[in-house]
Parts: C-alpha cells; sequence; structure tokens
C-alpha cells in the first residue's frame, strides 16, 4: 500500500497514505535551529526508483544550494536516483509544454505562477492536500486558489508555499518627501514618486513588459480599484470604469515617475535598479533586498517594505509574488515517488523557510509555525537586517496576499493571461499612448472572454470561486 494508486489520471489515494506522526513537525521546527532534515519514512515501497525534478532558479540562489543536498539525501536514504534541474523562470512553461508534448520527462515540475492550461496533462492532488492537512492543518486559501479548480473539482498542483510581494521602498528618499513610512496608497506613491524623480532624480520601478513582475503589478492594481478581471463564477468583467480609471493611473504614474526602460523590463530589472540605488519603490518579494544585502550592503540599509497599498476605495491586495506549485504530468514515470519527496519536503518545511532566507512562506502554516510566531525570524532577522524587526511588515501577508483571478480561481483563462502578458500589454499600450486606456482595457476583455468561451468547451472554467477571501 502507498501513495500512488492508479485512477482518473492516476490520482493520488488518501486512504493508502500512512498516517506521519507528531515527531515529523518537531523535526522540522529544529531544522532552522540547524538540525539536518528528518528523514520521512515512505508510505510505499520507492527504492530502486528514480525522481527527475524540473524546477526555476531560485531567487535566493542560496536555497538552490540546500534543495539539490537536501533531494539527495532524501534519495540515498529511499534508494531513489535523484535528479534537479533548474532553470530560468521565464523557462519553465515552455519546457514542460515540451515535455507534455512529447509525453515524457520531469516527474515533478515547478513553477512560480499557476499553469492551469496544463491541467488536462497533470495529475490530480487531491488526496495528498488532504492528507497534507491531516498532518499540518488546513492549507491557506491564497495556496488553494492558485492550485485548485472548482469546476472540475481537482487540484491541478499542490501549493506547498508562496512568496509575499510586498513594496520596497528606499527610506532616505521618502523621508526627503515627508513619508519616511513609505506609501500606504496607490496616490501617495504617485506623489511620493513624482516629488523624488522631480527633486532627487531617482524613478520608480514598476513594469510594463513581457515578463511575471510586470503581470504581477498589473493585476494587483486592478484588485485596488475594485476592478477584477474576472468574478466567482468566472466570468470575465475586465471591460468597467473601475478599470479604465486603474489604467489612466498607471499611464499618470508612468509618465510622472518612471522612464521608457519599464517597457522592456525581465524579471530582474527592478531587483537590479533597487539594488542599484536606482529605484524609489519596487513591487517584488525580499529577494531583491537580500541580493542588495549581499552586493549593496548600505543601499539594502536603506531599503524598507510596506504591505499592499490601497486604492480610491480603500482595497489593499497582493498576488503572490511566487507561487510554488508543483505539478506531476501523467507521463511521470514514477508518481508515487514524487509525492512522496513532496510529504519529505513539507514535514521539513520550517528549513525550507530558512535556507530560503524567509523567502518562502508555508502555504501549511503549521509546518513552519516559528516564522509568523512573536519574537520569530520576522521579528529578529536572523540574515543581519538592520534593524532586526525589518521584515515584521510580512507577519500580515497572509491577510492582504490572495491568488491570481480573485475572486474567482486560477483557472485556465487566467493561466493564458499571464502566458501572453494581457494586463501589462494593456498597461504599456495605454502607458505609451498606443491607445486610450477605455480601447486598452476594451481589447483586453475582448481576448480573455474569447479565451473563457475555447476553454469552458472544454469543461475546464465556469464552476465558481475558488478564490481566496483575505481579511485585511
Amino acid at each position: 500500500m502507498g501513495i500512488y494508486v492508479p485512477r482518473r489520471k492516476g490520482t493520488i489515494n488518501r486512504r493508502d497514505v500512512l498516517k506521519g506522526t507528531s515527531a515529523a513537525a518537531m523535526g522540522a521546527a529544529l531544522a532552522a535551529r540547524g538540525v539536518t532534515a528528518q528523514q520521512t519514512t515512505p508510505t510505499t515501497n520507492i527504492s530502486g526508483t528514480e525522481l527527475r525534478i524540473l524546477q526555476w532558479s531560485h531567487f535566493v540562489p542560496s536555497y538552490d544550494v540546500w534543495f539539490d543536498a537536501f533531494a539527495q539525501e532524501w534519495g540515498t536514504a529511499n534508494g531513489v536516483t535523484v535528479t534537479v534541474d533548474h532553470v530560468n523562470t521565464a523557462d519553465i512553461p515552455a519546457a514542460f509544454a515540451g515535455e507534455i508534448q512529447a509525453g515524457e520527462g520531469h516527474d515533478l515540475v515547478e513553477h512560480i505562477s499557476p499553469v492551469a492550461q496544463y491541467e488536462p496533462s497533470l495529475m490530480p492532488m487531491n488526496d495528498l492536500v488532504a492528507e497534507m492537512e491531516s498532518r499540518f492543518g488546513t492549507q491557506l486559501q491564497v495556496a488553494r486558489g492558485n492550485s485548485y479548480n472548482p469546476t472540475t473539482e481537482t487540484y491541478f498542483a499542490f501549493c506547498h508555499g508562496y512568496a509575499p510581494d510586498p513594496g520596497d521602498y528606499r527610506r532616505s528618499l521618502w523621508e526627503a518627501v515627508d513619508m519616511p513610512n513609505g506609501p500606504t496608497t496607490w496616490q501617495e506613491l504617485l506623489d511620493g514618486g513624482t516629488r523624488i524623480l522631480n527633486e532627487q532624480g531617482i524613478q520608480m520601478g514598476i513594469g510594463m513588459s513581457n515578463e511575471i513582475d510586470s503581470n504581477m503589478a498589473a493585476q494587483a492594481l486592478l484588485w485596488c480599484y475594485d476592478a477584477p478581471v474576472q468574478d466567482e463564477s468566472e466570468n470575465i468583467v475586465l471591460d468597467s470604469p473601475n478599470a479604465v480609471a486603474a489604467v489612466e493611473f498607471m499611464k499618470q504614474l508612468f509618465e510622472q515617475s518612471m522612464t521608457e526602460e519599464v517597457f522592456s523590463w525581465n524579471a530582474a530589472s527592478n531587483n537590479q535598479l533597487l539594488a542599484a540605488g536606482q529605484a524609489s519603490y519596487i513591487l517584488n518579494s525580499i529577494s531583491a533586498y537580500r541580493t542588495a544585502q549581499a552586493d549593496s550592503p548600505e543601499v539594502a540599509e536603506d531599503i524598507y517594505f510596506v504591505k499592499a497599498l490601497a486604492g480610491p476605495g480603500g482595497t489593499a491586495l497582493a498576488n503572490g509574488h511566487a507561487i510554488f506549485n508543483y505539478m506531476v504530468p501523467t507521463h511521470a514515470a514514477n508518481p508515487a515517488t514524487a509525492q512522496e519527496f513532496l510529504l519529505h519536503l513539507v514535514t521539513n518545511y520550517e528549513l525550507a523557510v530558512n535556507e530560503s532566507k524567509l523567502y518562502n512562506f508555508p502555504s501549511f502554516p503549521d509546518s513552519a509555525p516559528e516564522l509568523l510566531a512573536d519574537g520569530g525570524p520576522l521579528d529578529v532577522d536572523p540574515f543581519g537586517s538592520v534593524p532586526p524587526d525589518k521584515l515584521a511588515v510580512l507577519k500580515t501577508a497572509d491577510t492582504w496576499t490572495t491568488n491570481l483571478g480573485y475572486p474567482g480561481p486560477a483557472n485556465a483563462v487566467m493561466g493564458d493571461m499571464f502566458a501572453s502578458f494581457t494586463l501589462s500589454n494593456m498597461m504599456a499600450k495605454a502607458a505609451r499612448g498606443d491607445m486610450s486606456p477605455a480601447d486598452a482595457v476594451a481589447e483586453a476583455h475582448a481576448t480573455l472572454v474569447a479565451s473563457r468561451e475555447s476553454w469552458a468547451a472544454r469543461g475546464l472554467v465556469g464552476g465558481g470561486s475558488a478564490g481566496a477571501t483575505p481579511t485585511a
């Protein structure tokens, strides 16, 4: 008896998973204090199998060094040959699509943005999620919304964690415009960012190009203007006065506080601008800050964080900067081995949090309880923040972070939207003056309606909300 029992698309049967012990959680908690990973006991015989993993190159490079050793250690302990291949995150979708087309490749693939459009070629993870919840408590709604399709009632991916997406700002620059604690609203961002560029010559860095950070910024701004892309029933509702107002605001933000390079950025550009001391504010995870700590310590000391900015009506939401979605394709040679490894990873998630330098937040909070505890690492950063509580603002990230497509789920339409950069192109066309904001919104709306009709005809869209419900 073991994790994997062939069912619809090879679903993992919870009844066949042996219950873990309470020692697993204790071992994970100790890991962040220097204890080695606790080796979990497989629930089925996986000795002699192989596990091939494809995943993105982590934005905190030390995590990859740890992860590769962690995976190899687990493989050695269980008689499994483990291979881990890392590629740039932007290359994951095309690489995975190629493997799906070929019908062969890796057993386990991780991407940082939901790709529900691949669901027909993925094994459901329903029973694995249920087993994880039995061991580590309820999965966060942001994780569920980014990995569960309510139409098919299927977890197309297993979301083990996410990275918050706060605003990163240079305190000294904002002190000079009477906002030492940074902006709290999008309007304050515009007002302060405009003054900083005019008076200090330092621009803001919010992309409008074909890369994932630009996608997330556009989606967040729409939410904060109470202009969702879809409703709870997955109907496209983008073409609205509020959406036009959001695009008009982005155009103004560009004209008054940014430069044209934001139209050609890649995912590393805003990090580099911040670390070089040439950005007043970016939307990014703490990886940009960790890079600055290593490369430009004097800049790093001047970097602080704010939670999601509020829009005109007070709504303040952000995407998860990275959503850690592992997927098992139907062509996987060793799906049971893949799932056993995921159980092992979450059992040791306190260690994963630590080795990512607090970049990785758990989807199952009980798997890494120290992270949000009073006096924990966000209050006293073990990686040298000055002051040591600089990251404390992230303790509330669960309340202002939501899933792609909110208030609906991260369905195939939303996956297509991010893959084709529909929202960032909409913003860019208006900001450059290629189209009016109203026409740019109408064009994007029509594109998404066509995508929804296509996916609905395949039975993958339209079943209702799996979206998050943040409390603040």
